[in-house]
């Protein structure tokens, strides 16, 4: 979809996220190291999610995949299941934000959940606007000529994907209380929301079926939106198990201490 003169350019990009992935996997158990000095030693289970988290994101925008996503629709849709979906929610059971939190220093911590607890912060982090970011954005993407303009600039092409990852990852962040949350809503609030945004991704899926982006053929555009239509289902699932697990915890009588 874009010229072999841009290709310079997103092969930068592409070493650019390659080296990022690189620098996450590194950090991580660089922060586990300075975390366990001082806390309960960090989960190994936690490790594995950050590692299949960092290498999903990964694969949508290095290697095969990433090249393949310029002219395969279809291809290009399993890239945003990995980057807007599956990175998001791995990522977060990782719990990144505690283990920051544990490996700094206290004044430093002490800053850092200042930082959280900002105004914007809140605002951008309640689940009906990280619900709006995520799923108004791929509204516009596949809805407007974004998608055929993001191929032919590297610049957009990075900011439309850096925006589909942690759009993803606020919105789950905002359903889910795995990692730190300085501002928590009722578990009925989240699931209307969950429930609504699940439901406009089903409607976005259909019309992308109906109509592909342009200069997207229309048999690639119909199996890119079924990709997307059920590929989603699957991730959605373990969001909501997540939830009804944790809301039937909630309400589950602890044991009276003795």
């Amino acid at each position: 979809m874009h010229d072999m003169d841009n290709m310079t350019s997103f092969l930068m990009f592409e070493a650019a996220a390659a080296f990022l992935a690189l620098g996450a996997l590194v950090l991580y158990p660089v922060l586990a190291h300075f975390a366990n000095r001082r806390h309960r030693r960090w989960s190994v289970y936690r490790h594995v999610f950050w590692t299949l988290g960092v290498l999903s994101a990964a694969a949508a925008l290095v290697g095969p995949l990433a090249r393949m996503a310029h002219s395969d629709f279809t291809v290009h849709m399993l890239g945003h299941l990995l980057l807007g979906m599956l990175a998001p929610l791995l990522l977060l059971v990782a719990r990144p934000m505690t283990l920051l939190m544990r490996a700094l220093h206290v004044q430093h911590a002490r800053r850092l959940s200042k930082l959280l607890n900002y105004r914007y912060v809140h605002f951008i982090s309640h689940p009906a606007v990280a619900s709006v970011l995520n799923i108004g954005g791929l509204f516009l993407i596949y809805k407007t000529g974004l998608f055929t303009a993001m191929h032919t600039s590297v610049w957009l092409f990075a900011l439309i994907h850096v925006h589909v990852f942690l759009a993803g990852y606020l919105f789950t962040m905002s359903i889910v209380y795995i990692d730190i949350t300085t501002r928590r809503y009722s578990f009925l609030y989240r699931a209307v929301v969950l429930i609504i945004a699940l439901g406009f991704h089903k409607i976005l899926s259909k019309l992308i079926y109906a109509a592909p982006p342009e200069g997207v053929p229309q048999t690639d555009g119909q199996t890119g939106a079924m990709l997307m239509y059920y590929g989603g289902d699957v991730i959605d699932l373990a969001l909501i198990i997540i939830l009804c697990s944790q809301w039937y915890q909630s309400r589950t009588p602890k044991p009276a201490v003795r």
